[in-house]
């Protein structure tokens, strides 16, 4: 039986007013330490969003989000957040904020591939049916 490896992941949510606390699924960062594997899966549906929201700058929330795939990847281009470990990386995305972009709680889970678990919670979590 393949081994089977300890990750957390939380969900990127798209919370465009903050005060209603509605929001839309947008993506997973996914986190395996022992596959050295961080990584952020997100597909932004700008008629859903704007479902939620009719006045949402769209551009900007792109932006924001192309920030969490950058960090997660690190390196310079990803700024100073970009530079920390991989650990301290995820735990910076995950904290919890009040801002139009936020994450989920973190949830452990097991895998046997980062990736593959990666595209699993993305499909079940995120995609639209």
């Amino acid at each position: 039986m393949p081994e089977r490896y300890l990750f957390e992941y939380a969900v990127l949510r798209v919370v465009p007013h903050v005060e209603r606390e509605e929001f839309l699924n947008v993506g997973i960062i996914l986190y395996c330490p022992a596959q050295k594997f961080l990584k952020a899966l997100y597909e932004l549906d700008e008629p859903r969003l704007r479902v939620l929201c009719d006045k949402l700058d769209f551009a900007e929330v792109q932006e924001h989000v192309r920030s969490f795939d950058k960090i997660c990847r690190g390196g310079k281009d990803a700024g100073p957040i970009g530079k920390l470990s991989m650990p301290e990386r995820f735990r910076w995305l995950t904290a919890e904020r009040s801002t139009m972009l936020q994450t989920s709680k973190v949830h452990p889970g097991l895998c046997i591939d980062a990736n593959e678990m990666l595209e699993r919670l993305f499909t079940q979590l995120v995609k639209k049916v």
